[in-house]
């Protein structure tokens, strides 16, 4: 079991982070002793998962819908299996967008690299839209895909 000030300490969250999601029931069976707040290795877990829900764009009133799902049994993995097939789409296509964004910053350290070995911009920005060496010309188009 551990406390509410070493859960904040586990998971880099504030002691009032961790009191807000217990208050809006996303620990449902969580233990008190003397009215303290004692996780075990279940609330560990869900933590995990609302964190990673969390991150994944999910609000918190869904979140404590799909740990609502979760005390209603088996009868709800159909419900808790398209919630993660749609934050797994969701994340995907921000880890794509992030990727266009990586290369158009790699592009960019590139094209300045160039630049200043030149002492201008003439000879690199010529070579836009399609005249760039090869694994250059892969990001530039990955950037700056619609």
């Amino acid at each position: 079991m551990y406390t509410i000030g070493q859960v904040s300490e586990m998971f880099g969250l504030p002691i009032s982070t961790l009191r807000y999601y217990d208050k809006q029931g996303l620990f449902p069976g969580m233990k008190r002793i003397s009215g303290i707040r004692k996780f075990s290795e279940k609330e560990i877990e869900a933590l995990r998962v609302i964190e990673c829900l969390k991150r994944s764009g999910l609000e918190i009133k869904d979140i404590k819908q799909f740990m609502d799902w979760c005390v209603e049994g088996a009868t709800t993995y159909p419900q808790r299996k398209e919630l993660f097939e749609k934050q797994k789409k969701t994340v995907e296509a921000e880890i794509e967008h992030l990727s266009r964004v990586l290369d158009m910053i790699k592009f960019k350290c590139w094209y300045y690299e160039q630049a200043m070995q030149d002492g201008n911009e003439d000879r690199v920005h010529s070579m836009i839209p399609d005249k760039l060496p090869e694994d250059i010309q892969k990001m530039y188009d990955h950037a700056h895909k619609e």
